[in-house]
């Protein structure tokens, strides 16, 4: 039981971090619109970035832990759940959205680590309106989860 209650709880808080992370990392972009050659609102992009990142390979681990593993409920009660199949579709349209501020961010941690100021001009309108795009995404997804959890099914 103890494993069980603490996957769900990680499950939980990976959601938790993913959610606080991505609202960060749009008010960080946010301020390096304002400021693009402000060291600190890039450093504090990054940061946000970076716990997004934490928290999306903790939410894939436990999820898929908690659907394959046995732990609580057999595969099948997921694979046949049309509100699973509903989140894992918001979920990868996330990943999809993630695509383009990921390897944005990816190159401007490159250039930093090798002593270059990043090219932040990218398009931050574009680059703002994916991560809210993925914050309302992240809101609907708890409540898709509920119905799935309680055994609602949409077929």
């Amino acid at each position: 039981m103890i494993v069980r209650a603490s996957l769900s709880a990680f499950h939980l808080l990976a959601l938790a971090i993913g959610f606080g992370a991505v609202f960060a990392r749009g008010l960080r972009l946010r301020d390096l619109l304002r400021s693009p050659e402000d060291p600190a609102a890039l450093r504090r992009l990054l940061q946000a970035d970076g716990l997004w990142g934490l928290a999306a390979i903790l939410w894939i681990a436990t999820g898929l832990t908690r659907v394959f593993g046995r732990l609580e409920k057999t595969p099948d009660f997921y694979l046949r759940n049309g509100f699973f199949w509903v989140k894992m579709s918001l979920f990868v349209l996330i990943l999809l959205l993630e695509l383009v501020p990921m390897a944005t961010f990816m190159r401007w941690r490159g250039a930093k680590a090798r002593g270059n100021a990043p090219a932040v001009g990218a398009p931050f309108s574009t680059l703002i309106a994916l991560n809210d795009a993925e914050v309302v995404l992240i809101v609907v997804i708890p409540f898709v989860a509920a119905l799935m959890a309680r055994g609602a099914w949409l077929y």
